[in-house]
């Protein structure tokens, strides 16, 4: 009966501590330089402040415009002027009435 021995490879010992390396060192590369990582932290902080001067921005005008709305329903503004300002701002005629632009033009 014959047997084989079989040499031990020094490497095969250093594929699994070699390959663990690899995986920490791109994964602690990603944490730090990633699109989340903790280097990117100041970006985010500048877009957060200036996502929230928006917001107080257009709350403002959001603000503005219900003011407006509560006064056009408030039966203050008379039929004729609310029915020329919305054929002003739509753009809308009808083909029997004549339409004359007065003001500034651009």
């Amino acid at each position: 009966m014959r047997t084989q021995f079989k040499k031990k490879r020094s490497w095969i010992r250093w594929v699994i501590p070699a390959l663990s390396i690899g995986c920490f060192a791109y994964f602690g590369f990603h944490s730090w330089h990633g699109a989340f990582g903790l280097d990117s932290a100041e970006a985010l902080e500048i877009r957060r402040v200036e996502l929230t001067e928006r917001l107080a921005s257009l709350t403002e005008r959001r603000q503005h415009l219900e003011r407006k709305v509560m006064l056009l329903s408030d039966g203050a503004v008379e039929a004729d002027m609310l029915d020329e300002r919305a054929r002003l701002l739509l753009n809308v005629a009808r083909e029997d009435e004549v339409v004359y632009f007065t003001g500034a033009t651009n």
